[in-house]
Order: C-alpha cells, then sequence, then structure tokens
C-alpha cells in the first residue's frame, strides 16, 4: 500500500472535557481553568473546553460555563463544546458567545448508544438533526461524533456501512468535520487503514478525525496506520486522560504528548511545542496527586543533540 502521509495534522486537545469526565474526583474550576490557559500556550488550535450535560450525571462537568468564561485561550484558538441533546443545546447557546464549534453524537453502536444517554440510535439522530440546525443557524461551526465506529463491547464488530452511513446524515445535516471514535479501544491498525480508506471515498470534502483510546496499548499504532492512508486529522487528551464509563475498564485516549512526540519525529508537522504540552500533562498530573500513564511525562522530547552524559551502562540495563 502507498503511503499518503501528510507532511501537517491537526491535533484537537479533548482532555478538558473527555479526561476530565471521567476522574473520579470534581476538580476545581480554576485548576481546569489554569490547565486550559497552559494548553492554549501550546499552539493549539483546537481545544474542546466543555460539555452540556446535566450536573447529575456528570457533575465533573458541571462547572462548563464558569470553566467558558474563564479560560484565556488566544483568539486563534477554536473552543469546542460537545452537545448532548437539545436541552443542553438551550444552555448552550444562552453562553454562544463563548465558544466556536458544537459538536453532537451518536454511538454506531445501538446497545452502547443506550447504555451511554438512554437513546436508541434513530431517537438520537432525530434529535441530532434538529440541534444541527440551530447549531448552524447560530453562526457555529458544527461537528459530530460517532462512538464505537471501530467495535463495540456488547455487540462485537459494528459494520463499516453502518457507520459510513450515520457520517453521510451528518454531512448531510452540515457537518464539516466528523469524528470516528475508537470509544473503548477495540480497533487495530489494519481495520483503521481500511476504515479511512472507505471513509475517504465516501465522504469526500469532509474532515474526517481519528479518535482512539489506549485501552489495549494499540492506540499510536492506530494513529499511524490512519496517518499512512491521509488521515490529518486527530483527537488525543494530554495526560492520557480520558475513558469511557461504559463498560469498566475502557481506559484513556492516547496522550497528546505522546501522539505529538511520534509525529514530530516523523517529520510530520504538528504545530505545537511539545515541552509545553508535556508541561501541561505534567501539571494535570500534579493536579490530582497521582501519575499519569503518559511515557512522555516520564522520558520528556527526544533528545537528538548527544548531550546526555554518560558514564557507561551496566550490562544488567542493556
Amino acid at each position: 500500500m502507498t503511503s499518503r502521509r501528510p507532511s501537517s495534522v491537526l491535533i484537537r486537545e479533548v482532555g478538558p472535557r473527555d479526561g476530565f469526565q471521567n476522574e473520579p474526583e470534581v476538580i476545581p474550576t480554576a485548576e481546569k481553568i489554569r490547565l486550559i490557559n497552559a494548553l492554549g500556550r501550546a499552539g493549539f488550535s483546537r481545544i474542546e473546553v466543555a460539555s452540556f450535560v446535566r450536573p447529575d450525571v456528570i457533575p465533573q462537568l458541571s462547572d462548563g460555563v464558569a470553566v467558558l468564561k474563564g479560560i484565556d485561550l488566544p483568539p486563534e484558538v477554536s473552543r469546542m463544546v460537545l452537545i448532548p441533546n437539545s436541552k443542553g443545546l438551550d444552555n448552550a447557546l444562552a453562553v454562544r458567545e463563548y465558544f466556536d464549534e458544537a459538536s453532537i453524537f451518536v454511538s454506531a453502536s445501538e446497545t452502547h448508544n443506550m447504555k451511554n444517554i438512554n437513546r436508541t440510535v434513530e431517537q438520537t439522530m432525530a434529535d441530532d438533526t434538529v440541534m444541527a440546525t440551530r447549531i448552524l443557524d447560530a453562526g457555529l461551526k458544527l461537528d459530530a461524533v460517532i462512538a464505537t465506529s471501530f467495535g463495540c463491547p456488547y455487540e462485537g464488530k459494528v459494520p463499516l456501512d453502518r457507520v459510513l452511513g450515520l457520517a453521510e446524515r451528518f454531512a448531510e445535516l452540515g457537518a464539516t468535520e466528523i469524528g470516528f471514535g475508537d470509544t473503548t479501544g477495540m480497533a487495530n491498525p489494519a481495520y483503521v487503514s481500511d476504515f479511512f480508506e472507505a471513509a475517504f471515498e465516501r465522504l469526500p470534502g469532509v474532515e474526517l478525525t481519528a479518535h482512539f483510546h489506549n485501552t489495549r496499548g494499540q492506540g499510536l499504532t492506530n494513529a499511524y496506520a490512519a496517518l499512512e492512508v491521509g488521515c490529518h486529522s486527530f483527537e488525543s487528551s494530554f495526560g492520557e486522560l480520558g475513558g469511557c464509563p461504559v463498560p469498566a475498564g475502557s481506559t484513556g485516549n492516547i496522550a497528546t504528548e505522546d501522539l505529538v512526540s511520534m509525529f514530530e519525529e516523523m517529520g510530520v508537522d504538528t504545530g505545537l511545542d511539545l515541552g509545553l504540552v508535556i508541561d501541561a500533562a505534567r501539571e494535570a498530573q500534579t493536579c490530582l496527586g497521582r501519575k499519569l500513564t503518559s511515557h512522555s511525562i516520564l522520558a520528556g522530547p527526544v533528545d537528538w543533540t548527544g548531550t546526555l552524559v554518560s558514564h557507561g551502562t551496566p550490562l544488567e540495563h542493556l
């Protein structure tokens, strides 16, 4: 297969929403604002900041409006929010001036969709149709996300045609970007290649975004596979924060700093300052009071200067 690797990529940071919502504790609003501002200084052009969900369901994100009003990001950074339903959209549009794009979503798996938001796929799509019109009428960029695109822990394989059929419906609604989520980390590189080959063919002119989780340690290899067939848009979470509340054990997104490190070492420009991304991830680690699972937090960027002083390596460490 001939590589269609792009020379540059776009990475959306989703830790402030997808990461924080899966933490067992509620992170103080001031800390969230401080961490998001730190990410804003790292060069991101897109950050997912908040979600307009019911506070009794996800209390970790109940301060979304305060966060949106409190952050101080460079003007070129697009602020995205996730909208679960029309009631959430009502609340979001009340503070419309504080964000730039809105994301609507559905699970490709009927079972996962019901367990996640207590609706059938068609009920969700009906509401998404209404919301799409309102979002566009408000002058916002419309994004769409399809969860369990690469497999479902309840239903097993999710037919590719079902996923791309939903994506085509979102495109018809006016979504200019569609994200495909490996919600519980079931993707593998071979299928990712086939998936995006088919997606690019069926969805010309739409920005297709890859969102992988590292549940089974294959997140970066899946990102590489998507890159090699031409995907230039990715989502990731600093510190490898995140996961999926259903089912248990669905651990975090791939770490932004690990993804940036891999792409930059391959000569693919991310437009990001890796050192500042790592700094933000380390700050999150301090805030949470526990070690996070990204590799770059510990190792730091690759040093090609050869300035590390060496006094010999014991044989047992080789």
